[in-house]
């Protein structure tokens, strides 16, 4: 939400500085996200004179100019607007300054042979409006050498605030002033607004056949008003927030709805077929909008519609056919509340966003309907003239009070802060709140406060308004004794799993725990659909943490990145619950072109299986007994991929490329290795006090390669395993280290070496000692998995 400090002064009355008002405002819980003060970028700009206008010699379209700029002698510019003349005054950019809207910083030059020092600038070139016909022309009694910034009163402070999705009222720079008056930061202004009498009938019918989805809907013609461009200084202001200017009657009710958060519309009464009626679209129906895109709409949306078919969608957006423009005439007024949950649902599946849906989908004020069409009407006579109808009022809005009861002695119990009776009661009255100080008091709630519901919430509202910097920094006791460690057994598994990958050179990554749901359905599809997604691409709980790694190395690759390697400890979604889950993710290149290494390498199955085996061992998991195994999900590459498993029947990880389906889905080239480690999954770890004792062995050990004969189908983990486990107590370890297939082997096998790790205890081992351990490591292979030992 933005808005100018002059704009607030509007409604509110005081001396406060910019910083004093920036900080009052954070501490209400409006945070300041920043301040723009328009006069630094136009600082260098200032008023001048045009001396003389003389044709260019070389250029019919030009003119060489002469200005006084009130500092020095005058100047020469060459200038092609066709309204510079000899006598009028406008703004000139010297040499050195920086041109907003050309992006441009102002050099010495010659234009056809012609130097020229400086320019006079156009209004869209300082980026005040999209006028660019000719250079700006001010009044005759416009100083020379003054700032223009000054002149044109183009110094007024632009305030950026964040607005919680509780705070309609917020939205409004009369509910931002409303929190600053009751904080002590000046006085509220009246916000009263008069009415406007009706001159005549009504002449055409408003109603509504939508009374859920829009319950009232306030309406009346003004007739004989002429449209056209908006005083400046109501340009001014919108521009300032980032609004472009339109029409007077846009502008009006574009500035109605920041200045009081009442969003409005009005229609041409010429381009209307008929009554103006608020009721539910048809399906397949189809509105263009003013953003010159069509939505298609079903029977759950609220639109406003006329004899000929729907027009504008409610509550978000109004429609190309009936909008305004220069020729109108005679225009209708509408004033309507919207339900805040059928215009948010409605906005999410049109993926439409703007302005009004933000303050009707949180609520806006349902008894301000009234005041707010006399507010535009009002406005509207006055800058467009016109004279006005009757009011019709059609159907009724929520505006029941709601009263809560409250104890003032719960301040104290929820916040620790001990604030008076008396400082509360006033705190909630200047909010707006009704205070009868009964016991319990009865508190009715202002008809803009739609987020207040119950005690806590009006504790918030005295606690914010005393100041939350003023709440005292008070530390929990600490019991007597050594602290006890607090984090869980989860907790700290995720610690060290966390700290392993990253010592390996992972990536951590925090993505949103849900997607979209086309993203959900290639990773087995979302079982828990949002009710109120923030997007509808983030409407499902993610099944799978890969879906958010891939989008992240996407956009790191996008930017630049030869590589990702990511990982994320975060959660599955699943139907009987949430599983912790580590996610890996490797995309690229893991090795870019090196005359030593060779070529680039990217990554593959193995890579996947070695982080997987990292994390499972980092989080306690008895990697020597794990089994791998053959198979896992249908979004990995059916031949390279993988489980890890415990036994038959506990899965403790997925691994393998990723299947190209995916993978191209998601806009990522070549391989992609990915795993994920169930955490949830893991044997209990039994917590140790303190790591064992370090004891190296006294003897050395003896290594033994063994070169075996295996069917191709054979998994090698399952001959590895075997080797290993064929002396549990002389063999320390196995792996292989060498895979052939081709001369002299037979075929539909192949040739697996396998080196074995001896480690003898109390004495060195003797010749036959050797050879009987490794006669052995040939049985249990043979027993395993069909083994011969190759000659």
């Amino acid at each position: 939400m933005k808005f100018t400090l002059s704009w607030l002064k509007e409604h509110l009355d005081t001396d406060a500085t910019l910083a004093e008002i920036s900080a009052q405002l954070t501490a209400l819980g409006l945070e300041v996200e920043g301040i723009e003060n328009p006069a630094e970028k136009l600082a260098p700009f200032r008023i001048a004179e045009v001396l003389t206008a003389e044709k260019h010699p070389d250029a019919d379209k030009l003119q060489v100019l002469s200005v006084n700029t009130g500092s020095g002698a005058p100047v020469q510019v060459v200038c092609g607007a066709p309204n510079a003349r000899a006598g009028m005054k406008g703004v000139f950019a010297p040499e050195g300054s920086y041109v907003p809207g050309t992006d441009m910083t102002l050099k010495p030059t010659k234009i056809r042979g012609v130097a020229s020092s400086g320019m006079m600038v156009s209004e869209r070139e300082l980026e005040l409006s999209e006028e660019h016909d000719g250079i700006i022309d001010l009044d005759r009694d416009a100083p020379v050498g003054e700032l223009f910034s000054d002149y044109a009163g183009l110094d007024d402070p632009v305030i950026e605030i964040g607005i919680t999705p509780n705070r309609q009222d917020a939205l409004g720079v009369y509910g931002i002033a409303r929190d600053l008056a009751a904080a002590g930061m000046g006085t509220l202004r009246s916000g009263v607004v008069e009415t406007v009498p009706g001159a005549f009938p009504c002449p055409i019918d408003i109603r509504t056949d939508d009374t859920s989805g829009c319950p009232a809907l306030h309406g009346r013609v003004v007739r004989g008003v002429k449209n056209g461009p908006s005083p400046a200084w109501l340009q001014r202001r919108l521009a300032a927030i980032g609004q472009k200017p339109i029409d007077a009657l846009v502008d009006i009710t574009n500035y109605i709805m920041f200045d009081r958060g009442r969003p409005l519309h009005v229609y041409d009464l010429a381009r209307l077929d008929g009554a103006l009626v608020a009721r539910r679209a048809k399906p397949g129906e189809e509105v263009e909008a003013l953003n010159d895109k069509s939505y298609k709409l079903d029977e759950t949306m609220t639109v406003l519609a006329d004899d000929a078919g729907a027009h504008d969608i409610g509550g978000i957006m109004g429609g190309a056919r009936t909008g305004v423009g220069p020729e109108t005439t005679d225009v209708v007024i509408e004033c309507a509340y919207f339900d805040p949950v059928a215009t948010g649902r409605t906005g999410r599946k049109l993926n439409l966003n703007s302005d009004a849906r933000a303050r009707f989908e949180r609520g806006v004020d349902p008894a301000f309907l009234t005041a707010g069409l006399a507010l535009a009407t009002r406005m509207i006579q006055q800058i467009c003239g016109g004279e006005a109808s009757e009011i019709v009022e059609a159907g009724r809005a929520p505006t029941a009070a709601k009263i809560v009861h409250y104890d003032p002695a719960l301040c104290a119990r929820l916040s620790g802060v001990d604030i008076t009776e008396d400082e509360q009661a006033e705190s909630l009255a200047k909010l707006g709140f009704d205070v009868d100080r009964a016991s319990p008091w009865a508190v009715t709630v202002p008809s803009w406060r739609r987020d207040v519901d119950g005690a806590p919430d009006l504790v918030e509202e005295v606690v914010r308004i005393h100041g939350i910097d003023n709440v005292p920094s008070t530390p929990l006791p600490r019991a007597e004794g050594v602290a006890r460690p607090t984090a869980t057994a989860e907790q700290l598994t995720e610690r060290r799993v966390r700290r392993a990958m990253a010592a390996r050179g992972l990536d951590e990554a925090v993505s949103w725990s849900f997607i979209s749901e086309q993203e959900a359905a290639a990773f087995g599809g979302g079982v828990h659909v949002l009710a109120n997604p923030i997007s509808t691409d983030l409407g499902v709980m993610q099944p799978s943490t890969l879906p958010g790694l891939l989008s992240a190395a996407k956009a790191n690759i996008d930017r630049g990145g030869s590589g990702a390697r990511l990982f994320e400890l975060a959660r599955r979604y699943l139907p009987d619950g949430e599983r912790s889950t580590v996610g890996v993710v490797m995309a690229g290149l893991s090795r870019e072109a090196d005359w030593r290494a060779g070529g680039e390498a990217g990554f593959d199955v193995f890579d996947a299986k070695a982080e997987a085996l990292a994390a499972l061992g980092a989080a306690g998991a008895p990697v020597e007994k794990l089994q791998v195994v053959r198979g896992a999900a249908d979004w990995y590459h059916p031949g390279r991929s993988g489980r890890i498993q415990l036994g038959p029947k506990k899965l403790l990880s997925e691994f393998g490329e990723l299947h190209p389906r995916i993978a191209k889905a998601f806009g990522l080239r070549g391989r992609v290795a990915v795993c994920e480690i169930y955490l949830d999954a893991l044997p209990p770890v039994k917590a140790k006090r303190a790591r064992a004792a370090f004891t190296p062995p006294a003897l050395q050990a003896v290594t033994r390669d063994f070169a075996f004969l295996v069917d191709r189908d054979v998994a090698t983990a399952d001959l590895v395993r075997a080797c290993a486990n064929a002396d549990r107590k002389l063999i320390a370890g196995a792996r292989l280290f060498d895979l052939f297939a081709g001369a002299g082997v037979p075929e539909g096998k192949v040739s697996v070496a396998v080196r074995v790790t001896m480690q003898p205890g109390e004495a060195s081992f003797t010749d036959d000692e050797i050879g009987a351990l490794s006669a052995k490591v040939v049985a249990a292979a043979a027993k395993a998995v069909d083994a011969e030992l190759r000659e």
